[in-house]
């Protein structure tokens, strides 16, 4: 038994014991919290102090709630799936993505019509509130179940002219092909951040507590390095991990001096 005797508010206290036991390995990652009679027995407190001790640990992002189960321990193990940020061509002209046969689309894509924010814009060489047809896709992964969600932003003056006006929700692969055929050489930037996510994001993503996402940005550039799509894709920081194949760029070649 541990009866707690150290100075500071009671749940504080029950808090630090339990992630105490929790980073020493007395909870292992993965298994289930003591009840809480247990834990009332274990530190001698009341009902009410267990419970925002627990919720404490929850927004710290130790424990994770499984509903109809209890409370458990998060797990500190390998990401359920490692995602390729690769874009390869074949010699027929077609653009893939390595793991793209992995994922599923969980719902119909979703078109419509939107505006440029400060950010969007940024991304794109726009300015705020220019037009641009938008798709979005819930996509899962068969093998772990986990879930993410796509973007697509196309600027209507890149869509002008070409197939992407009346079916701006290709597959981005597709729209790829579409790109090239229009006279773009293609190359593509891609930036990743964490962030906490918004209350719709948790939810479609299935979120545990206190669960980051992470956030990626990568927009595919054509003639003159001119932005032409923007697409964003968020999931779960505790589900997945990036993989990237990187290549060594030629060095430009310096002016000779006058």
């Amino acid at each position: 038994m541990t009866e707690i005797q150290r100075p500071g508010a009671l749940y504080q206290q029950v808090a630090t014991a339990i992630r105490e036991a929790i980073l020493s390995g007395e909870f292992e990652p993965g298994a289930p919290l003591p009840s809480e009679a247990q834990l009332i027995e274990r530190y001698k407190v009341s009902r009410p102090t267990v419970r925002n001790a627990v919720a404490a640990l929850r927004a710290e992002g130790l424990i994770e709630v499984r509903h109809g189960k209890g409370s458990f321990v998060r797990s500190d193990g390998q990401p359920a799936v490692a995602i390729q940020r690769r874009i390869n061509r074949t010699h027929q002209g077609l653009f893939i993505t390595p793991d793209a046969a992995d994922w599923s689309e969980a719902e119909t894509p979703t078109p419509y019509r939107t505006h440029t924010t400060k950010v969007t814009g940024q991304l794109l060489g726009l300015g705020e509130e220019e037009a641009l047809f938008a798709c979005d896709r819930l996509l899962i992964n068969a093998a772990s179940g986990t879930r993410a969600m796509h973007r697509t932003l196309i600027p209507f003056e890149v869509a002008e002219g070409t197939p992407l006006a009346k079916a701006p929700d290709v597959a981005p692969e597709a729209g790829y092909v579409i790109l090239t055929q229009a006279g773009h050489k293609l190359w593509w930037s891609e930036t990743v951040r964490a962030r906490m996510p918004l209350p719709d994001e948790r939810t479609t993503l299935q979120l545990p507590d206190a669960t980051p996402i992470l956030h990626l940005a990568r927009v595919t550039h054509g003639t003159d390095d001119r932005p032409l799509i923007l697409e964003e894709f968020r999931v779960g920081a505790d589900r997945a991990e990036l993989a990237y194949r990187i290549t060594a760029d030629k060095e430009p070649a310096r002016r000779a001096r006058a």
